[in-house]
């Protein structure tokens, strides 16, 4: 979500600013998992141990999964997080715990809110103990450069005293799918479409295990963003392009999609369409960066492919913010 900023980075259902690290295997406890994702949700951070052991569980299943990953009906689709844990606990209490609801992230778990290392810490947690019933993909802020700037890194340096918890999770963010498609019907990026693919096998066949890259289609995926005007156009974030409605109509009738549901913008009223019904954003941070004063949204989608939003407000109890350490970075 900035202006200016550039990433180098029916049912069915090359850049690297480090060297990579090793990849041990690791087997999941579902009591040992249980018992984390209850302490986190009281604040208590995992140990930089349980984290690398996390994040190698999270590599193992997230490097089975295609490009673009298939779910099923019903399930729960939720825009950016931010780093807001407080608000990601409140949209927990409205739609559903896991296992008893199905969730789609679109991306950006990470940045801009005091929390971001807990935000990855559950979704990634709830993702290795439920690995059918929760589908994370990859925003524009999953990846090195860009969270070196909002947030993350630093977070990460004061939570943990190195960087090598922030090694950990940049490396699962390569993994993550590109986008997602619930029954076949909806299609789910992070940001937009891409002049690069115009039918969902060019998806699958992208090498996605890398950095964002400056421009190509894993670039345009999570940058991305539809505009009133037709046709393709340069976008004022400097990366990825705007896209019109002729381009979503295109994009979905080729591939059999409704319409197309993505993330990655604020908008006040936590979901807005737009192209005639092709697209909708939906964004659920509320009060984006503490001060926005936006409504939350996420898309409900039950089993016989009827939608709906749920709008809400942020959750009153924020924790314990930093306030000597506010962020001097905003939109």
């Amino acid at each position: 979500t900035e202006v200016g900023a550039r990433a180098t980075e029916g049912r069915r259902g090359r850049f690297r600013a480090v060297p990579a690290m090793a990849q041990p295997e690791f087997k999941r406890s579902n009591p040992d998992l249980d018992a984390q994702i209850e302490r986190l949700k009281k604040r208590e951070n995992l140990t930089e141990n349980e984290a690398l052991q996390l994040c190698g569980l999270a590599k193992q299943i997230l490097a089975e999964e295609q490009n673009m990953h298939t779910v099923a009906a019903p399930v729960t689709v939720v825009g950016d997080i931010h780093g807001q844990f407080y608000d990601l606990l409140e949209l927990f209490r409205i739609a559903g715990e896991c296992p008893h609801a199905n969730f789609l992230f679109l991306g950006d778990y990470v940045d801009r809110g005091f929390y971001s290392v807990e935000c990855a810490q559950l979704c990634i947690l709830l993702k290795v103990r439920y690995p059918s019933r929760v589908c994370l993909l990859r925003g524009n802020h999953e990846s090195r450069q860009i969270t070196q700037v909002y947030g993350f890194y630093d977070e990460c340096l004061r939570k943990y005293g190195s960087a090598a918890v922030w090694l950990m999770f940049v490396e699962v963010f390569d993994h993550l799918p590109l986008a997602a498609s619930v029954d076949g019907k909806i299609f789910c990026p992070h940001a937009g479409l891409s002049p690069s693919l115009d039918f969902i096998d060019q998806i699958q066949a992208l090498d996605r295990t890398q950095e964002v890259p400056h421009e190509g289609p894993v670039c345009d995926l999570v940058w991305s963003d539809p505009d009133d005007r037709m046709g393709w156009g340069i976008s004022p974030r400097g990366a990825g392009y705007t896209f019109g409605a002729d381009i979503s109509q295109q994009f979905n009738e080729r591939n059999g999609f409704n319409f197309i549901v993505r993330a990655h913008q604020l908008v006040m009223e936590g979901f807005q369409w737009a192209h005639e019904k092709q697209c909708v954003t939906v964004f659920s941070a509320p009060n984006y960066c503490y001060r926005c004063g936006n409504q939350a949204a996420i898309m409900m989608v039950d089993e016989y492919m009827n939608y709906s939003f749920i709008q809400y407000q942020a959750c009153p109890d924020q924790g314990q913010k930093d306030k000597a350490r506010m962020p001097d970075y905003f939109l």
